[in-house]
C-alpha cells in the first residue's frame, strides 16, 4: 500500500521553455518537475560533462604532495580499503593508478568479522611491521582519529580520503580529503568513496591531466562503486556513471570481461545491470568471505585467473542468496508466530546464528514488505549484532540515539544503521525503540511512490521511450521516470516465464496497453478481466527479432480511484487499537449486515491470496474499510468460521464447515470493542 505522489508541473511554462530553446516538450516537462527549470540547468544536465578542479577539495594539495613524495622516494604505500563495492573499486582504481606510476604499492581490505569497518590498530601495526610508510584510506578513515594517531607513533603517515559525514574531531593526518569537511570549496558534495579517489588521481596527474584519458582508464571502476553506494546520480556522478557504463560494456580488462561473461551481460548496459548483477556479486564476497578476491579480480591481467575468481564470486553470491533466504524465512516465521511484532511501528526480529553478512539485505526486504522500519539482529552468545532499514520520514539513527543506554555500539544515518547490544537486552530494546518511534512519529509515514506525470494510453510509443534515454543514467537522485496510467480496463491475464510473471492486457478509449508484472503468479494476482485499475509504470525501448518495440513494466497497481491514504489511516487506527493506544473504536465496529457482506465475499475469494486493498475495494459499497475488515476477519476466526494465513497485507482465507448457527456476535474482539 503506497501513496502515489503525482508531480504537478506547469505544462504551459514547459511548452514555452521547450519552444524557445529547441528542447523536447516532453523531456522539458519531466526535467522541470525535477528542478531543472532554466535553459542552463537543462543543458547542463543533458550534457553530463561536469568535472571540477580537484584542488577545490580541501587538503587535496596536501594529499597529492605527500603521495607524490612517496612515489619519488619509492616509499611503501598501502591502500586501506573497505569490503563493499565502493571500497573495493576505490582500492582497485587507486592501486592500478599508483602501480602505473611505478609506485611501491600494496593494498589491505579488512575482514568484515575479524577487522570490522574502517581502520583498526591491529591492522595498522601489521602494515607498519611489513614496511608501510604511507597509508591511504579509501571510503573510510574519517572517524579513525585514534588509529591515525597510532600510525603516527609507528612512523607511518596517513592520507585520509572518505565521503562519510565527518565527526567533530578529525584525524591528525597528513591530509584529510572529504567533500563534506567544513570549509571545503568543492561544489559537488555527493561523491562516494571511489569518486573522491578519482578526484585524487586527477590531482596527482596535475598539469598532465587528460580528462578523456582519465575516464577511459578508470570510469569503469568508478561507475561500479558509484552505483553500488547509491549516491545521487547528479553532477559529477552523472558523468562518472554515463562514461563508466560505456567503458564497462567495451572493456578490455580481463576482470571486467569475466564479470560480464558470468552475469550474461552484453551490449548496452544500464545502472540496473550494475545494481542487480555486478554490485551484488562484489558485495557478496565481502559479506561471505574476503573482499581481497574482488580486488584481485578487478586488477587481474590474465583471462584464466579472472574467470576463476569470477567463478568464486558466483559461488559466494549463490551462498549469500541461500543465507539471505534462510534468514528471511526464519524472520517471517517469527513474525507469524508473534504477530504483535507486525503491529509495532518498528519491526524487530532476531535469531541465533543468523549470518551477519545478510542482515541488512533481510532488513530491506522486511521494510519493503511491511512498509515499516525494521531491525534484524543475529544473536551470538551474549552479544547481538544487527542492521536497520527505515522509510522516508522516519530517522532510524535518531531512534537508536534515543536508545543509546541499551546499546554497546551503533552508527549510521537516517535510513540505514547498524547496532550491537547485549542479548539479555533484546526485549528491552524492542520496547524502547518503539517508544522512541511513537514519540518521533505518533503516526508513521506512509510508503510512497513518486510519479512524474500522467499519460494517456494512446500516447505511449517507442519514440516516447527513446526520448527518456536522454535522461540516463538513472539511479538515486535521478530515478527512472514513473508514469500513471489511469482507469484502464483489464482485458486479459497471460502467465509468462513458467507462470512466475504476468503479461496483462488493458484498454481505455479504444487504445490497448500490454504491460509486464514481474514476480506475481496468476494465483497471486487478485483482479479479473473487467476490473478497472490504475497503474504506475516505467517505459523502455527494446528490440525483438530485429524490430524495436515498447516495453511497459508495472511498478504498482491499485483499483481505479482507490484512496490509499484513507486505507492507510484505517490500518493505523486498527494497529493503535491492537497496541492498546487511543483509537477511533466506533468507526471500526462492523454491524450485522457488514459482517454478512464480508462473509459472502470470502465465500467467493477463499483459498486465493488476496491483498487487504483488494478486499476493501470489493467492499467499498458496504462502507467497510481496512480497520473494520480486519475486525470482521478476526471475529470470524475467533468464532471458528474461517482459517486465515497472513503475510503482511496479503491473506489467504479458507472457510470452515460449521454445524448450526455460530454466535458470531459473541466473538471476543467484538465484545471488547462494544465494551470500550
Amino acid at each position: 500500500m503506497k501513496q502515489w505522489l503525482i508531480t504537478k508541473a506547469d505544462k504551459t511554462k514547459a511548452a514555452e521553455l521547450a519552444e524557445e530553446n529547441g528542447f523536447s516538450p516532453f523531456l522539458t516537462l519531466l526535467l522541470m518537475a525535477r528542478g531543472y527549470d532554466t535553459p542552463e540547468k537543462i543543458s547542463h544536465f543533458l550534457q553530463a560533462d561536469e568535472w571540477d578542479d580537484p584542488m577545490l577539495l580541501k587538503d587535496m594539495d596536501k594529499a597529492a604532495a605527500r603521495i607524490l613524495r612517496a612515489l619519488d622516494s619509492f616509499e611503501r604505500i598501502v591502500i586501506y580499503g573497505d569490503y563493499d563495492a565502493d571500497g573495493v573499486t576505490s582500492t582497485a582504481l587507486l592501486y592500478s593508478y599508483l602501480e602505473q606510476r611505478g609506485g611501491n604499492v600494496g593494498y589491505f581490505i579488512p575482514d568484515r568479522e575479524a577487522d570490522g569497518y574502517g581502520m583498526n590498530r591491529g591492522a595498522v601495526k601489521r602494515l607498519a611491521e611489513e614496511g608501510a610508510r604511507l597509508i591511504i584510506t579509501v571510503d573510510n578513515g574519517i572517524s579513525s582519529a585514534d588509529e591515525v594517531a597510532y600510525a603516527a607513533e609507528l612512523g607511518v603517515d596517513v592520507v585520509v580520503t572518505d565521503h562519510h559525514t565527518p565527526p567533530e574531531i578529525l584525524p591528525q593526518a597528513a591530509a584529510v580529503v572529504n567533500p563534506h569537511r567544513p570549509g571545503c570549496s568543492s561544489r559537488f558534495k555527493n561523491l562516494c568513496g571511489v569518486g573522491v579517489v578519482l578526484k585524487l588521481v586527477s590531482a596527482l596527474e596535475g598539469a598532465e591531466l587528460d580528462p578523456e584519458a582519465l575516464f577511459e582508464n578508470f570510469a569503469d571502476y568508478a561507475a561500479i562503486g558509484t552505483v553500488g553506494d547509491i549516491v545521487p546520480l547528479q553532477g559529477e556522478n552523472r558523468r562518472i556513471v554515463r562514461e563508466g557504463l560505456y567503458q564497462i560494456a567495451n572493456s578490455e580488462k580481463p576482470g571486467i570481461r569475466a564479470l560480464l561473461e558470468k552475469t550474461g551481460l552484453q551490449g548496452t548496459l544500464s545502472t540496473g545491470n550494475l545494481s542487480f548483477t555486478i554490485v551484488p556479486r562484489i558485495n557478496a564476497v565481502g559479506r561471505m568471505g574476503s573482499s581481497d578476491r574482488s580486488v584481485r579480480l578487478l586488477l587481474s591481467d590474465y583471462e584464466e585467473e579472472a574467470l576463476s575468481l569470477a567463478d568464486e564470486m558466483e559461488q559466494e553470491n549463490a551462498e549469500r542468496q541461500k543465507q539471505e533466504q534462510l534468514v528471511l524465512e526464519q524472520a517471517m516465521e517469527q513474525l507469524h508466530r508473534e504477530p504483535r511484532r507486525q503491529l509495532e511501528r518498528v519491526i524487530v526480529v532476531w535469531g541465533e546464528g543468523w549470518h551477519p553478512g545478510v542482515l541488512g539485505i533481510v532488513a530491506s526486504r522486511i521494510t519493503e514488505k511491511f512498509g515499516k522500519p525494521s531491525v534484524v539482529l543475529s544473536v551470538n552468545g551474549a552479544e547481538a549484532k544487527g542492521s536497520c532499514r527505515s522509510i522516508a520520514g522516519f530517522s532510524i539513527i535518531r531512534a537508536l540515539t534515543d536508545c543509546a543506554p541499551l546499546l554497546s555500539r551503533f552508527g549510521g544515518h537516517t535510513l540505514a544503521a547498524g547496532l550491537t547490544l547485549q542479548t539479555e537486552k533484546l526485549e528491552e530494546f524492542f520496547s524502547a525503540v518503539n517508544r522512541c518511534a511513537a514519540q518521533q512519529c505518533p503516526q508513521m509515514p506512509m510508503p510512497q511512490i513518486s510519479i512524474d506525470c500522467k499519460l494517456k494510453p494512446e500516447g505511449l510509443s517507442v519514440a516516447l521511450a527513446a526520448e527518456l534515454e536522454q535522461l540516463e543514467p538513472f539511479g538515486a537522485g535521478n530515478p527512472t521516470p514513473v508514469f500513471a496510467l489511469l482507469q484502464l480496463e483489464l482485458k486479459e491475464i497471460r502467465p509468462v516465464g513458467g507462470g512466475k510473471h504476468l503479461r496483462l492486457l488493458f484498454s481505455r478509449d479504444g487504445a490497448s496497453v500490454s504491460a509486464m508484472l514481474f514476480r506475481t503468479t496468476p494465483q497471486e494476482f487478485p483482479f479479473v478481466p473487467g476490473d478497472v485499475l490504475d497503474l504506475a509504470v516505467t517505459l523502455e525501448r527494446s528490440e525483438y527479432r530485429g524490430e524495436e518495440q515498447l516495453s511497459v513494466f508495472i511498478r504498482d497497481y491499485r483499483p481505479a480511484g482507490q484512496e490509499a491514504e484513507i486505507l492507510f489511516a484505517q490500518k493505523q487506527n486498527y494497529e493503535a487499537f491492537a497496541r492498546g493506544e487511543d483509537a477511533d473504536k466506533a468507526s471500526m465496529l462492523p454491524d450485522r449486515a457488514q459482517l454478512a457482506a464480508v462473509y459472502r465475499l470470502l465465500q467467493r475469494e477463499q483459498n486465493k491470496p488476496r491483498t487487504m486493498e483488494y478486499l476493501c475495494s470489493r467492499l467499498q459499497n458496504e462502507k467497510i474499510g481496512y480497520d473494520k475488515l480486519t475486525i470482521a476477519l478476526i471475529a470470524m476466526k475467533q468464532a471458528g468460521l474461517l482459517r486465515m494465513e497472513r503475510d503482511a497485507d496479503t491473506l489467504t482465507v479458507s472457510l470452515c464447515t460449521t454445524n448450526g448457527k455460530v454466535p458470531l456476535e459473541q466473538a471476543p474482539i467484538l465484545q471488547r470493542l462494544r465494551a470500550q
